[in-house]
């Protein structure tokens, strides 16, 4: 498509300068009439916390994401950027992203007034038009709204002159989403240059007399423990935003499996048996309902997207060493899981030494769950016969599918075992069979129809 590359041209196609706000605010409207989705890749938050943001962005409301770790509020913030326009008009060379129907800062002005319709006109792609700033305590004024730039000064220009100033990342993103993570950490001295970006729509720089109306849309996030204790949003910040909104973690199983699904590598090399990827849902939702935990600090979902993409490189290391060509990850390969992640959970003062054994419990736990939610009721019988008269199968971390297979034997109704552990068509291979088999063991002996015991990395199944 033509794109008009000068003012005259850009006036003639017939384009309506809009604020952000109200960019965002239609694109929004247009999505929702056609039923469109409007934050694609946002789990569990549709009935939520969706509603809130929309009623916000319809207001034309800067906000706030309040909600513990890894509960999805950056990812969510980034996704607003999919309602704004495609493609919008800027003036060539501008710093801060002017209109060319409204030129703010000083060189625009002096160039609109010099070439008139003849002012050369730039694209913008949505992409471009979002910045983002982790709030740290070294965080200066300069760096979000902007200074003055020596390099200028030395280049001849007078101090005085507005155009030796050097914006910051919030004039930069003029006219697009400007974020804030985690909030609080901002000194509370640098969190009062944003009261005019949220009111007055403008900036101030040093001592200059300079007037930058901005338009942007602000969006903040924040951490409910550091919101309380370790820093604070002063008061008269917080009432210059229009809405604050709790997020949350997945609620329900089904949203928890869907978003390790999403976000797990998917180049790691190895298959994630469905019924393995919900032990690992159930697990991390025990994980953050324990009262061994700090409930304050939460249980971010990148808990559970690590243990999966843990698992599954368990699985490609025991393929590379044993020879296998279709790693699948089998109930062994979550044990790495509780060692792998305990760094990841913040635990009560008096559980201190006991981190590992708490995991593991609940471990077994999430296991015994599935293991009722996906077998529950069925006829195991062919596979305890197995151990009838005295038998034992080993397994481990190093046993590889075929060994399984051969110390287990032929299993009537295996099939059946596999389409109930979701495994359909196409997942026949040993490595499936395998896993479904081991995950059967592993059932049985938490349902105390089999004994188990760990012996220097393998692990014996027996009556």
């Amino acid at each position: 498509m033509h794109q008009p590359r000068i003012l005259r041209e850009l006036r003639e196609s017939g384009h309506v300068h809009r604020s952000v706000k109200a960019e965002v605010r239609e694109n929004l409207l247009a999505k929702l009439r056609a039923g469109e989705p409007r934050f694609p890749g946002i789990v569990g938050f549709d009935d939520t916390v969706l509603p809130h943001l929309e009623r916000a962005l319809l207001a034309g409301h800067d906000l706030v994401l309040l909600g513990e770790r890894g509960q999805g509020k950056t990812r969510l913030i980034r996704t607003v950027t999919g309602l704004l326009d495609e493609w919008t008009p800027v003036i060539e060379g501008c710093e801060i992203n002017d209109h060319p129907y409204a030129p703010a800062c000083t060189r625009c002005q002096a160039l609109a007034r010099e070439l008139g319709d003849e002012l050369p006109v730039a694209w913008k792609h949505r992409d471009e038009r979002y910045g983002e700033k982790l709030a740290t305590p070294d965080t200066s004024v300069g760096d979000l709204i902007g200074d003055v730039d020596p390099i200028k000064i030395a280049e001849g220009r007078r101090l005085g002159d507005p155009e030796t100033v050097h914006y910051g990342l919030v004039p930069r993103t003029n006219r697009g989403v400007f974020s804030v993570n985690e909030l609080p950490d901002l000194a509370e001295r640098i969190q009062v240059s944003l009261l005019n970006v949220l009111e007055e729509r403008d900036v101030q720089v040093r001592g200059y007399n300079l007037r930058l109306p901005l338009d942007l849309l602000l969006i903040a996030s924040a951490n409910p423990e550091d919101y309380t204790n370790r820093g604070r949003i002063i008061t008269p910040l917080k009432d210059r935003f229009g809405a604050e909104i709790r997020t949350h973690y997945p609620l329900t199983v089904e949203d928890e499996l869907t978003l390790i699904r999403q976000e797990s590598m998917p180049d790691i090399g190895a298959d994630v048996p469905e019924h393995l990827i919900e032990v690992i849902a159930r697990f991390t939702r025990l994980v953050r309902e324990s009262t061994a935990v700090d409930a304050r600090s939460g249980v971010s979902a990148r808990f559970s997207i690590a243990a999966a993409e843990t698992a599954a490189a368990s699985a490609v290391r025991r393929a590379a060493i044993m020879g296998e060509d279709q790693p699948v990850t089998r109930v062994v390969d979550l044990g790495c899981v509780v060692h792998s992640l305990r760094g990841k959970v913040e635990f009560e003062v008096s559980e201190e030494g006991r981190e590992t054994e708490i995991l593991a419990h609940l471990l077994r736990r999430a296991t015994a769950e599935t293991f009722r939610s996906r077998l529950g009721g069925m006829d195991l019988s062919p596979v305890t016969d197995k151990f009838a008269e005295g038998n034992q199968v080993e397994s481990g971390e190093l046993v590889s599918a075929g060994d399984l297979l051969t110390r287990i034997g032929p299993v009537a109704g295996l099939a059946k075992v596999m389409s109930r552990l979701g495994m359909g068509a196409g997942e026949e291979s040993p490595g499936h069979a395998a896993a479904a088999l081991e995950f059967a063991l592993e059932g049985l002996y938490l349902m105390r129809r089999l004994s188990k015991e760990d012996l220097d990395g393998v692990t014996v199944y027996r009556t």
